[in-house]
């Protein structure tokens, strides 16, 4: 264990402040995946992740110098909340610095947990920018940063969800932590490794924005062109410089989850076992069936990270997981010129039980005579080849949209 990272310290500053959250057993996965497993609730945090252990370890380790000139942050989501809440209950002045374009739910989420002890500046249309600006303002205003992963101090607190996962179950065989910036996987994963070695960590990794697996292959952090950012909270283009030295020698692997299969994680653990998580949050779940092997017979931990799913997102979660699981498919279809060739499409191309989701004809001057945009929905990803199948012998001439991702995002 690294000698900077003091575990036992951060577990006795954070024991009246944080949830000591349930490490629960989950029969219906653990049947499925032939082991034991059990989720690590910090979805049941106070702020409904895990970033307000960091934040508040750091922000209650400063001198009292430091804490009479206040403390700053840059986020747009669960490192803004912990760290608000984090000023609120030692009764620090805090500045928050988000990007213009947070999504007011996130604004105000944080104004509540601040508690009056914050300010929030809007600030450019990305984060970099957010966060260029506020390291500015923390050095014109002689304040400390609270960074969200690349500082001991963040990463020792993260690290007592790992303290908390032994003294509930000390026999365990494999850590499946998520990834972002990498201060939860560095603190918890150093934490059980210098408990017992024996110990698997698997990380996880969003596949649009696989920073540590880059950095592992260059062996240093790597600066992402460009990241997809639908899972937020580990959507991260340059992992820390910090966190990556503390995790390259104890990963086993990285594994990367289609932003698709993260989307149906989501909505099986809502409608099967009313836990509602954010896409990151998923991500350990998620990975579960791509380490079959490695977890079969084992004593497992899936550290469900955050519970912070805006209900707005969720027609789009619900979209990209039937994309994924091949049950949404779009069309250009164009119709042949001939008579009752929209009821031949309806009544013989479609199957029994697949449903047109979307229809629209493309070009404003051939209404009901031009191509159509199509989004048909199928009970079974199998009946898909059947449905083409059809299109042809019936003379329709078609794209699938699906297939070309230009076409896919310029129309859907």
């Amino acid at each position: 264990m690294d000698p900077e990272l003091n575990y036992q310290s951060a577990s006795m500053r954070l024991k009246h402040v944080v949830n000591r959250t349930p490490l629960t057993y989950h029969p219906r996965l653990s049947e499925k995946y032939e082991c034991e497993i059990y989720l690590k609730r910090e979805d049941l945090q106070l702020v409904r992740s895990y970033k307000l252990r960091g934040a508040y370890n750091m922000v209650g380790s400063l001198s009292k110098e430091q804490l009479e000139r206040g403390v700053v942050c840059a986020s747009a989501g669960n490192h803004a909340q912990g760290f608000a809440y984090s000023c609120s209950k030692l009764g620090v002045k805090g500045v928050v610095f988000m990007p213009e374009i947070t999504p007011k739910q996130k604004v105000t989420q944080t104004e509540m947990f601040g508690n009056g002890k914050i300010e929030i500046i809007l600030t450019g249309d990305t984060f970099d920018d957010c966060l260029h600006k506020s390291l500015s303002y923390t050095v014109e205003n002689n304040m400390t940063f609270i960074p969200p992963f690349d500082d001991y101090r963040i990463i020792e607190g993260q690290g007592t969800v790992g303290v908390e996962i032994l003294e509930d179950q000390p026999d365990i065989d494999v850590a499946i932590i998520p990834i972002g910036g990498g201060g939860i996987a560095a603190g918890v994963g150093n934490y059980l490794k210098s408990i017992n070695p024996a110990i698997k960590i698997i990380g996880v990794e969003p596949a649009g924005a696989p920073s540590m697996t880059e950095a592992l292959k260059a062996d240093k952090p790597v600066t992402l062109n460009e990241i997809n950012r639908f899972v937020d909270g580990a959507a991260v283009k340059r992992i820390g410089e910090l966190t990556f030295t503390l995790c390259k020698d104890i990963l086993e692997k990285v594994i990367l989850i289609p932003e698709g299969k993260v989307c149906t994680t989501i909505l099986k653990l809502y409608n099967e076992d009313a836990i509602v998580v954010e896409p990151a949050g998923a991500l350990s779940v998620t990975s579960l069936d791509f380490c079959r092997e490695e977890i079969k017979g084992k004593k497992v931990v899936c550290i469900v990270s955050g519970g912070n799913n805006d209900i707005d997102r969720m027609a789009e979660i619900k979209e990209l997981s039937l994309l994924h699981e091949g049950l949404k498919h779009y069309f250009i279809v164009r119709f042949p010129q001939r008579p009752g060739a929209l009821k031949l499409f309806v009544n013989e191309v479609l199957g029994p039980q697949d449903d047109i989701t979307r229809f629209e004809f493309i070009k404003k001057t051939e209404r009901e005579r031009g191509p159509a945009l199509v989004g048909i929905e199928l009970q079974n990803a199998e009946d898909y080849d059947a449905l083409l199948q059809r299109m042809r012998l019936h003379r329709f001439d078609v794209k699938e949209v699906n297939t070309d991702q230009t076409l896919f995002e310029y129309l859907i």
